[in-house]
């Protein structure tokens, strides 16, 4: 893409820049003696003054808007200077002013300059039409700034300003949309065939930025008939040659929106397009290929037949940027078909050895994709297999991901795929994408594969050393599926895997094993239809995208939408960013004793207490053996499982099922069978006494380092967090101020999220007893890691409840 080349101006004589002027015109008067040098640098060192106080007065206005009264009468005085660069520069710093009071003063000179007899006035009071709207929008409504400019869109004389003057009107338009009546008659005036005609035909004398603003302002024009729909394209023919990689695309796209509602045309409008596309792409900077690569993959994506014939442009380069190959990859996806789909496979499959690891994984999914599409199945499948037994997990990784989606499509391969697979061992795959789909596929076809009941109880045993909530759950529902079909070698992993779900910190991981086990408990022949029922192939898998989406993006053609492949409002619009998030560094925490004001670096802390003021950036999906929420208690687990025969095992139901109305009988049938003893329920505990804290509690960083290394754990537990106390934690500031409320102060807070850690500390309101909390909060699950420390132990479970009552009104209204 060509740079942007200058334009000279009463300002900047040789289009290089105000200070390249000045350096030029200094050695010229420098030194001197001629008659008239002492006047020619008297009068450069004005200018250059001049300069600095209107730059000096823009800057600072809006931070003294009094004092900006002042100079109000000086540059309204210099708006009618002589000199056409004083009246400029004076109109520049008047509108720079950018104070809301002061707008009034701003009318007249706007409405003189843009009649001007300068054109760099007239340019100048252009733009400070739109630093106006953006002060007040009804004032420049009002003043009929808008109209003003379309006129001068007509009458302007030098090409070079009509870009800045169309640049302002379209900014205008876009913001004040169909509020203004008067804006909307203007916008209709400039959008005539007699303007669209004007401008057009004098096109090619504009400069780069200002054809794609005429251009933009094209593909808004509503043609009468289809005659004058060909007279604009015939117009616009050779715009498409052009160097400008911008103007090709904004030509494209008045192209594709003149002719959405012809079929037959819009078609060929594709074969136009993609010789000028295919040639840009090849040429230019990476960043100026990838921009319009984008637009390439959204018009492939919108008619993968027409570009199926050049699918050899889409092949990868070897000195290519990872971002175009990924793109590459996915065009190469969409444009297989019955007639190319050997050579595009078999070029994806040189990219599965490529040393850069995220291109080789998304050459493999590549190869998954086009098999979904019903292409070449069969070669496709020997291929992806012949990945499975490469010696490099990444490759086998993907694979494994693929070839559960291909079996879900076709099952009538199960029996190739699943003797490859059989050979895989379980320890060698890491990954818990992979790992969950080889856990699948243990399940769902256990009764093909000898060890699948063996391997399922390996993974079981290690549940502890398993990180991935998104494993377990899939294990979960493997060890039920195989237990239905190979019942008397899953009865023991069964029965620990449910005793290990239920004991999961994880809530998901948690509820599914619970789910599961009442299943069991209501009716096994129930439990069997639900977990394991009769399966149809899947047709279609769901797309990312929906097609109202992908129609937006179109709309929103030759724009930054098509390369980040989402809608503006998605990456505009405040409600689509995200939550704020907090941003402390995790090597630094807040000391303090009623405020965090005072900033500690970690590494200031003695060594011994790391464990008092260190890093929270634990793993998200930590667990600890915890007492669950659920009105539920997990059972105990015991590995003894009593012997029941084959025959029998199906048949076990409950004898006494839940009838509505009627309280549920106990049944210990299917916690025997799968070895979980329940435990009698024991007698609630006592109430422990109230405990009053006392809100003014004073305690210094270096006692409570040193009372947290001395005492020992009195209690571990971990809470949960409700929804609202989550949702405003997103200021953790507000945490510290609400316990601060109910007598719990803060003394030292870290972490960024997900994970948050507080150390808290309290003091009997009767006697100095102080009670040390370490809460680790992790709002992706919602729950809270506690730790208390007490110098009077007995009083630690009347703490705690305190304590436990506090968290749970966070952030309730």
């Amino acid at each position: 893409m060509a740079p942007p080349q200058r334009s000279s101006s009463p300002s900047q004589p040789s289009g290089k820049g105000e200070v390249s002027d000045v350096k030029a015109q200094a050695p010229a008067s420098g030194g001197s003696r001629a008659p008239g040098a002492d006047d020619s640098k008297r009068e450069l060192f004005k200018k250059f003054l001049k300069k600095m106080c209107y730059l000096y007065v823009g800057n600072y206005a809006k931070v003294n808007p009094d004092l900006a009264l002042l100079t109000i009468n000086f540059l309204q005085r210099d708006c009618k200077d002589a000199d056409p660069m004083i009246r400029g520069l004076a109109l520049r710093s008047l509108c720079s002013l950018r104070v809301t009071n002061l707008v009034e003063y701003l009318v007249g000179p706007l409405g003189a300059g843009l009649k001007d007899s300068s054109s760099y006035v007239r340019m100048v009071a252009a733009m400070g039409v739109l630093k106006l709207y953006h002060i007040s929008a009804s004032t420049c409504v009002d003043a009929d700034f808008p109209a003003m400019l379309s006129i001068c869109c007509l009458t302007i004389q030098i090409h070079r300003w009509l870009q800045i003057v169309l640049s302002a009107l379209q900014e205008i338009w876009s913001l004040e949309g169909s509020a203004s009546e008067e804006v909307s008659r203007e916008r209709e005036i400039l959008l005539s065939k007699s303007v669209i005609y004007y401008l057009l035909n004098r096109i090619r004398e504009f400069s780069e930025w200002a054809q794609c603003l005429v251009l933009e302002l094209v593909a808004k024009y509503v043609p009468s008939d289809s005659n004058e729909i060909f007279d604009v394209m015939n117009l616009l023919e050779d715009r498409l040659q052009h160097a400008n990689g911008a103007v090709v695309l904004a030509t494209i796209k008045v192209f594709l929106q003149l002719t959405l509602s012809m079929t037959d045309v819009h078609q060929q409008v594709y074969e136009r397009i993609k010789a000028p596309l295919l040639t840009l792409v090849s040429s230019g900077s990476p960043e100026q290929s990838y921009a319009v690569l984008s637009h390439l993959h959204l018009l492939v994506m919108r008619a993968p037949f027409i570009f199926s014939s050049d699918y050899k442009h889409f092949y990868c380069q070897y000195n290519e940027p990872s971002y175009v190959k990924k793109l590459k990859l996915e065009m190469l996806t969409a444009v297989a078909n019955e007639s190319n789909t050997y050579e595009i496979v078999t070029e994806l499959c040189e990219y599965a050895a490529n040393v850069d690891i995220p291109i080789a994984r998304e050459s493999i999914r590549a190869v998954g994709k086009i098999a979904l599409q019903q292409y070449d199945v069969n070669a496709i499948v020997d291929r992806l297999l012949q990945f499975l037994e490469m010696e490099k997990d990444y490759v086998t990784a993907e694979a494994l991901v693929l070839v559960k989606d291909l079996l879900r499509k076709y099952p009538q391969w199960s029996q190739d795929c699943i003797a490859v697979v059989g050979n895989i061992s379980s320890n060698n795959v890491q990954e818990p994408k992979a790992k969950a789909a080889l856990i699948w596929m243990l399940g769902e076809y256990s009764q093909d594969m000898h060890d699948a009941p063996y391997i399922l109880e390996g993974l079981v045993e290690n549940w502890d050393d398993e990180h991935s909530a998104e494993v377990r759950l899939h294990l979960l529902t493997a060890v039920m599926k195989c237990f239905f079909k190979r019942p008397p070698e899953t009865q023991k992993s069964l029965g620990a895997a449910l005793a290990a779900g239920l004991a999961d910190f994880h809530q998901d991981v948690h509820d599914r094993a619970l789910f599961y086990y009442r299943l069991l408990q209501y009716n096994i022949s129930v439990a069997e239809r639900v977990v394991n029922p009769p399966k149809q192939a899947v047709s279609v898998f769901a797309d990312t995208q929906s097609s109202e989406i992908k129609d937006r993006i179109f709309d929103e053609f030759n724009s930054l939408s098509v390369v980040y492949q989402k809608p503006s409002y998605m990456f505009t619009h405040k409600e689509h960013r995200g939550p704020f998030e907090f941003s402390d560094e995790i090597g630094h925490v807040s000391i303090g004793t009623e405020s965090v004001d005072t900033v500690v670096p970690a590494n200031g802390v003695e060594a011994n207490d790391k464990d008092l003021l260190l890093s929270t950036s634990e793993k998200e999906e930590t667990r600890v053996p915890s007492s669950n929420s659920s009105a539920y208690s997990a059972p105990s687990y015991d590995l003894s499982s009593v012997s029941v025969p084959t025959s029998q095992l199906l048949e076990l139901t409950i004898s006494n099922p839940t009838v509505p109305g009627h309280a549920p009988q106990s049944s210990f049938a299917i916690d025997d069978l799968l070895g979980l003893g329940l435990p009698a329920a024991p007698a609630p505990a006592p109430s422990p006494p109230l405990l009053k804290l006392n809100p003014k509690a004073v305690l210094d960083p270096t006692t409570f380092q040193q009372k947290w290394r001395q005492l020992p754990i009195a209690l571990s537990q971990d809470y949960s967090v409700n929804p609202q106390g989550v949702v405003a934690l997103t200021t953790p500031q507000s945490l510290l101020r609400h316990m601060q409320g109910l007598s719990i102060h803060c003394i030292a807070s870290g972490g960024k999220s997900p994970n948050f850690k507080f150390f808290f500390f309290a003091q009997k309101a009767e006697e100095s007893s102080t009670f040390l909390v370490e809460c680790i909060v992790n709002t992706s699950s919602a729950k809270a890691q506690i730790k208390i420390k007490a110098d009077d132990q007995s009083a630690t479970e009347a703490f705690s409840s305190v304590f436990q009552s506090a968290l749970s009104k966070f952030g309730m209204p």
